[in-house]
Order: C-alpha cells, then sequence, then structure tokens
C-alpha cells in the first residue's frame, strides 16, 4: 500500500471529509465524459452514485468498529452492489434500429459505485486507480481504440427484381465482413413486374473500394443497379 494514505486509514471526521470529496471528484471525472456525449446519466449521477456507495462502505465500517454493533461491515457495499444494476438498467434501451443503446453508461455507473466502495473503505490505491482506468475505457484510450478500429457506417441502396437477388446480396455482404444495421424494402410495379429497391446501412469491418463493391454487387443475378446513398 502506499504509504501516503497511511495517515487517512483510521475512521474520523477529518478521514470521512477527505474520502467524500475524493469520491465526489471521481464520480464527477468519469460521468463527465457521458455529459460530454449527452448521455441519460451525467456527470451529477455519477457523482451521487460514487459519494453515496463511499458514505455506505463508511456506515458499515462505523457501525463495526465505531459502535461496536455485531455486524458485516460488508453487508451495506454488498447492497449496493446489487441496487446499481437496477439504476443502470434503466439507461439501457433498444431503439428504432434494433440496436441496443446505454450499456457502457450502465457499466459506468456500476463501476463508479464500486471506485465510491474503494474509497470509502480507505482503499484509496483501488478507488483512485479504478477512477482513472474507467475513465481511460469510457474515452476508448482517449481516442486512440477509435482511430485504429472503427470504420464509418454507409448506406447503399439496391435495386432489384427477384427476392433471390436480395438474398445473394445479403450472403455477399456477409462473407466479405459487413454487419447490415439496417433494412428497408420498396417496391414498384404497374401490376405484372416489379422492381425492388433495398436500403441498406452496413457496418464494415473490413475495408473495400466502393467501385470494388458496387461491380461485385451488381454482377450478381438479379440485381439491376448499386448506388451509393
Amino acid at each position: 500500500m502506499a504509504a501516503v494514505f497511511n495517515g487517512l486509514r483510521d475512521l474520523n471526521f477529518f478521514t470521512v471529509l477527505i474520502r467524500v470529496f475524493l469520491a465526489c471528484i471521481c464520480g464527477a471525472l468519469v460521468g463527465m465524459e457521458r455529459s460530454y456525449n449527452n448521455r441519460a446519466a451525467g456527470f451529477r449521477t455519477h457523482m451521487l452514485v460514487c459519494i453515496a456507495a463511499s458514505i455506505a462502505a463508511m456506515t458499515g465500517l462505523y457501525l463495526y468498529t465505531g459502535m461496536g454493533v455485531p455486524t458485516d461491515p460488508t453487508r451495506l457495499p454488498a447492497q449496493i452492489i446489487s441496487g446499481l444494476g437496477f439504476i443502470g438498467g434503466g439507461t439501457i434501451f433498444v431503439t428504432n434500429k434494433k440496436t441496443v443503446v446505454g450499456l457502457t453508461t450502465a457499466a459506468g455507473l456500476w463501476a463508479s459505485g464500486i471506485v465510491g466502495l474503494c474509497i470509502g473503505a480507505g482503499f484509496y490505491e483501488g478507488g483512485l486507480l479504478a477512477a482513472f482506468m474507467i475513465l481511460c475505457a469510457e474515452t476508448r484510450f482517449f481516442g486512440l481504440v477509435k482511430a485504429a478500429n472503427q470504420l464509418s457506417d454507409f448506406t447503399i441502396a439496391v435495386n432489384y427484381v427477384h427476392t433471390e437477388a436480395l438474398d445473394r446480396t445479403m450472403r455477399f455482404l456477409k462473407d466479405h465482413q459487413m454487419r447490415i444495421r439496417n433494412l428497408q424494402i420498396e417496391g414498384e410495379g404497374d401490376g405484372e413486374s416489379y422492381v425492388y429497391t433495398a436500403i441498406l446501412t452496413i457496418r464494415p469491418y473490413e475495408k473495400m473500394e466502393e467501385e470494388v463493391l458496387k461491380d461485385s454487387i451488381e454482377k450478381l443475378d438479379g440485381i439491376l443497379s448499386m448506388i451509393r446513398v
């Protein structure tokens, strides 16, 4: 353990003040990134969760060491860990595009509670280190991971005459490491023959030139044309 924190291990008014202050700062720092990205649970929510968790940890210690109550000092913190799951669950929802959002925010809230428990119990090293690593994870290592790995989604419109042609197109995209995130189909005709248009939003995991993709899809049987939307 770091010697600089040795004088702050005991539970008294000064150490309580220090622990609540550190929990407030750590919670605010972790939640600030969520506020910047306009998430439902921002820095105030994270700050409240972290402060409350630290108080719960200190209450358990106080009942055991200060009041002499024959109780388990980890009982209150254990309930906090379980209860945070319900708070985090309220930030997760499914959009109309059938994608799940809010998982990172929920995990951040839960992790903020753990940071608060660490600091409230006097485990300063673990709490401060965890807060720093959580902040790194939420910002994707300050943009390095995002810049290195993620390719942008794009949308294409495919014109075809038979439903089998769309099946071939989707199979082609899957075989070339492209995930279909959204699909809309429109059709028009004169009662005897129809031309369909499929609008697909795609997330690529491997880079492919647009002209190569266009030529490859238009060569599929039943495909009339493909354009980038």
